[in-house]
């Protein structure tokens, strides 16, 4: 008899383990996917103010707003789909999206142009989402 006790784990250790791998993952679960979402909207603030940048420099040389990404010489992270609104010589506008935040968007504007395309930027030069 002794010798049966030590051949393996019972059904009820197996299932108590179970259960402890269960509430771990019912806790972690929505953490990562908290920090998920925080990454994928730093990164659409982060390709915005980087556009920003590179919006300022392009005016410099050209003494208008670029209408295009390649125009200003600026690529955005993976997942972040940035748009130009409006680019005129006295100002742009610009949002940005990720495929991982469905319905999320962030944009800035800068000068006189018009905050539009559903964007949330109420402040001029400021990056703001509508998270």
């Amino acid at each position: 008899m002794a010798e049966r006790k030590n051949r393996g784990f019972t059904l009820i250790e197996l299932l108590i383990v179970v259960v402890i791998i269960g509430i771990l993952a019912s806790i972690a679960i929505p953490k990562y996917s908290s920090a998920r979402e925080k990454a994928y909207l730093a990164a659409m603030k982060t390709d915005l103010k980087n556009l920003a940048t590179q919006q300022d420099i392009y005016y410099d040389a050209a003494y208008a707003y670029a209408t295009q990404l390649s125009d200003a010489n600026h690529s955005a992270t993976q997942g972040v789909v940035i748009i130009i609104n409006e680019a005129t010589g006295t100002g742009w506008a610009g949002t940005a999206t990720h495929f991982g935040l469905p319905g999320e968007s962030c944009g800035i504007y800068h000068g006189d142009a018009v905050p539009s395309g559903g964007a949330p930027a109420t402040q001029h030069s400021r990056v703001m989402c509508s998270m």
